[in-house]
């Protein structure tokens, strides 16, 4: 039976946001074990936030917002197109939006070139039957961008009754919010956009916000608006250089920060003001992941113009606990038990000690990865450019490879895993034309 647990902002004990139980490993294993749904209410209205830690994938890098899926689930560790294929759907123009599956629906963005629009489209998740689909935008994908980006690289976000999408289009980047239904309640603009690579950063959710950042060498912002209404509460102005970061909420020190890095900064806000609580120079100019926790430290990469990776304590006395030059630069990283993953952009897998840095392993894939790695258990998935996808372990040891799988010819889209099965963002050669699928992998 599914549990909604309601916290209220006036409460005399109060917990935050949902992001102080997704912040935790710990607490959102025993919630997704149990089966529990969090509903999070406030007291303006509608504010409720409903999603099923144990089934669904909600947003970008699902429940916790660190690429860690649900570890009370047992996907599939090999597959081809003709094994443990639920259902494959055809989807329209090139995108690396990566999915996200909330009740029945499962939602991709999208940008046709052919048809000269961004949308949003919703399939049904048992059949993969396309349930409906909203143009977002019109005539605004014609932007020039890095050749492995696309004009819909943003995943959606849902909070149980709306979804949110970012779009660069045209010279703006826009949220936009819909229904269930596809029906598009409200549009707000986060500011001009100086094209420079692309842009790819997605919506996250926070009490009754949603925020989005739009980084460019324009000049961005980073804003967050009301949920029901896109009334903008807050904002704060963004240096102006190009930087393809999405934004997480984890609670750390004590009290949750907004954390966002890149633009040669790390940046921790207050999530309901805007306020900085602390920033310190650091990452580099241009990051593309999101920064992970192991409760102490938070984790930045970068991979322009240096590479590196690096550990910064999270209680605002500005210490770099360690770095090095390593390219993390497109792919987020994982942590777990002490221990952090990387998938660097060339296809070598690593190991460090979260605290210290010591390096404890290091070992070859195969290709180069766009996608980033995501964790169920003591597995990780991760898939490089040209469609493989290595399930590895865990490890404290070495790097152990327990399965290649092959779909397709082209992966830059992260995957999403819950409730047993893996929806994956595959392209495909068809007659010398990309031809983009989504696949459901499951038993």
């Amino acid at each position: 039976m599914t549990i909604p647990i309601v916290l209220r902002r006036e409460w005399a004990i109060r917990v935050a946001s949902i992001a102080t139980f997704l912040a935790l490993d710990t607490v959102a294993s025993q919630f997704a074990i149990a089966g529990e749904a969090i509903a999070v209410a406030s007291t303006s209205e509608p504010s409720a936030i409903y999603v099923d830690l144990a089934q669904d994938w909600p947003w970008w890098r699902g429940p916790s917002h660190n690429g860690i899926a649900n570890s009370d689930q047992r996907p599939p560790v090999t597959w081809s197109e003709s094994e443990n294929i639920v259902w494959k759907a055809n989807l329209p123009g090139r995108s690396h939006g990566a999915p996200i599956i909330v009740g029945d629906q499962v939602v991709v963005t999208a940008a046709d070139h052919e048809r000269k629009v961004q949308s949003v489209l919703c399939l049904d998740r048992t059949t993969g039957k396309q349930l409906w689909e909203t143009v977002v935008h019109e005539n605004g994908v014609d932007v020039k961008g890095n050749e492995k980006a696309s004009m819909a690289s943003a995943a959606a976000a849902c909070d149980g009754d709306r979804f949110f999408v970012n779009f660069l289009s045209g010279d703006s980047v826009y949220m936009t919010a819909l229904d269930r239904q596809g029906k598009k309640l409200w549009q707000t603009k986060l500011s001009t956009y100086v094209n420079h690579q692309g842009f790819g950063s997605s919506p996250l959710l926070y009490e009754d916000l949603v925020i989005g950042v739009s980084d460019n060498k324009g000049g961005g912002a980073i804003v967050a608006m009301n949920r029901a209404t896109g009334n903008i509460v807050w904002q704060k102005t963004r240096p102006a250089k190009a930087n393809y970061s999405s934004p997480a909420i984890f609670n750390v020190a004590g009290k949750d920060q907004l954390f966002l890095t890149g633009c040669d900064l790390v940046t921790s806000y207050a999530p309901l003001t805007g306020e900085i609580l602390w920033e310190i120079e650091g990452a580099t100019t241009e990051c593309v992941t999101t920064t992970i926790t192991d409760g102490q430290r938070i984790f930045t990469s970068g991979g322009y113009p240096k590479n590196h990776v690096a550990a910064v304590a999270a209680d605002g006395s500005g210490k770099i606990v360690w770095e090095n030059p390593t390219r993390a630069y497109v792919p987020s990283l994982l942590t777990r038990n002490g221990y952090l993953y990387a998938v660097m952009d060339a296809g070598i897998a690593m190991c460090w000690q979260s605290d210290t840095g010591e390096e404890v392993w290091k070992g070859r894939l195969s290709g180069t990865f766009s996608s980033s790695p995501v964790m169920v258990g003591d597995l990780i998935y991760a898939s490089n450019e040209e469609g493989q996808t290595f399930v590895f372990k865990a490890s404290t040891e070495k790097l152990e490879i327990i399965a290649t799988n092959k779909l397709g010819n082209s992966v830059f889209s992260t995957p999403a895993i819950c409730g047993g099965k893996i929806y994956q963002r595959v392209a495909h050669d068809v007659d010398g034309k990309r031809q983009e699928v989504l696949y459901c992998i499951g038993q």
